[in-house]
């Protein structure tokens, strides 16, 4: 009885150390920051639970058959604005231009370097020593990183996806119409189908919803010019007024630039998150593809894993908000002129969205949303400590 007792202590003891180590050491000390794919192979984390989409569309199947020819009365998926959602887009788009405005005034005093085989991006003088390379001939390089200067669009990705003009009569681009059709900013496109007119970029806007017969779309309406003529009158209107509103970055000193330009990512953020609450945009499951719209587009452009499957086209899947925008997350530096990074020491380093870490230095304050992630309240140890620490 007592050996058997000993055996399950002893057992009972093993399994905490393997738990203890496997907390402390196998986890990445940044569990808070989204974590990559560990293999391309797999796809993306679904939005909205498989069984929910089940359920959706059964439930829009049987509406379908029960009324095959049905006024859609919800916008935006009969055509029609969101009316307290229009103000948001215009918003998100000058908080948009405010945080491109900002972000290269602050270049100008701050350096920013990327690596010259793969995406990493470092806010510094001097690049730092974590190897994490994984660009060609990097196991040639220990996996470490070649660093250069970066600018503007390393700061802050925002993919492109194909703008539609009837974002309802024409919601997919064909493969066909691929090179006719511009490809513009995401969030751009979003801005735009949520109320944003911009004379490059036409689209077409409604005053009555389309009807639903068997599935398919048609539309009713007539006399579009003339209301198109004075909704384009009101929304010049409405963008004045929100302009007063929107943070501006001119004429200001490098720290009242780093709280403008963080006030402006915020406040881009707060908005296309509620923008995406009644406007639809896909990403592909296995790459990194994106399109805005009620459905994503035909274009056969994947050449991501089990592509030739799918005959090169996309798996479409709900897009999270990081889909649209890319933060370039980078480790956390304390003293732009201190010492590299060490990559013995990399567990006691925190990370952060390049605009974040880009309006810290420049004098703002940390946000409490990433205090956390950032590890501010972690003092690495020395390189003599290492050894006592570990």
């Amino acid at each position: 009885m007592q050996r058997r007792r000993i055996a399950e202590y002893l057992h009972l003891e093993k399994l905490c150390t393997r738990l203890i180590h496997h907390r402390f050491f196998c986890d990445p000390p940044y569990a808070d920051v989204p974590k990559p794919r560990r293999d391309k192979s797999e796809r993306k984390p679904y939005v909205t639970p498989v069984t929910e989409l089940i359920r959706r569309a059964r439930k829009e199947r049987e509406a379908r058959k029960a009324h095959p020819v049905r006024m859609l009365e919800d916008p935006p998926h009969n055509g029609l604005l969101v009316p307290e959602l229009v103000h948001v887009a215009h918003r998100v788009y000058l908080a948009r231009e405010s945080l491109l405005s900002g972000v290269a005034k602050l270049l100008a005093s701050i350096p920013l370097l990327i690596c010259k085989f793969c995406p990493e991006v470092h806010v510094g003088r001097v690049g730092h020593g974590i190897r994490t390379c994984n660009g060609p001939e990097s196991s040639t390089r220990s996996a470490t990183h070649v660093w250069r200067k970066g600018g503007v669009h390393n700061v802050v990705f925002f993919p492109k996806c194909f703008h539609l003009h009837d974002r309802v009569g024409n919601a997919r681009v064909t493969h066909k119409e691929k090179h006719h059709v511009p490809r513009i900013p995401a969030i751009l496109e979003l801005c735009i189908q949520a109320g944003v007119d911009l004379d490059k970029y036409p689209t077409k806007r409604r005053t009555k919803p389309v009807y639903s017969v068997e599935g398919r779309i048609v539309d009713f309406e007539e006399g579009m010019m003339e209301d198109d003529d004075e909704q384009m009158m009101t929304t010049e209107k409405r963008t004045t007024v929100v302009r007063s509103d929107c943070c501006s970055v001119h004429d200001l000193d490098l720290k009242q630039t780093s709280t403008a330009t963080m006030e402006s990512w915020f406040q881009m953020l707060a908005g296309v998150k509620e923008l995406m609450g009644k406007y639809s945009a896909w990403t592909c499951g296995f790459c990194p593809e994106v399109q805005v719209g009620p459905k994503g587009h035909k274009v056969r452009n994947c050449r991501a894993t089990k592509h030739p499957a799918r005959d090169g086209q996309h798996a479409w899947q709900e897009a999270r908000i990081e889909d649209l925008i890319g933060p370039n997350y980078v480790w956390h530096v304390g003293n732009l002129d201190g010492p590299p990074l060490e990559n013995s020491l990399k567990r006691y380093y925190g990370k952060a969205p390049a605009v974040v870490e880009l309006c810290v230095h420049g004098g703002a304050a940390i946000p409490d949303e990433y205090q956390s992630m950032m590890r501010v309240d972690v003092v690495p140890p020395g390189r003599d400590e290492v050894d006592i620490v570990a």
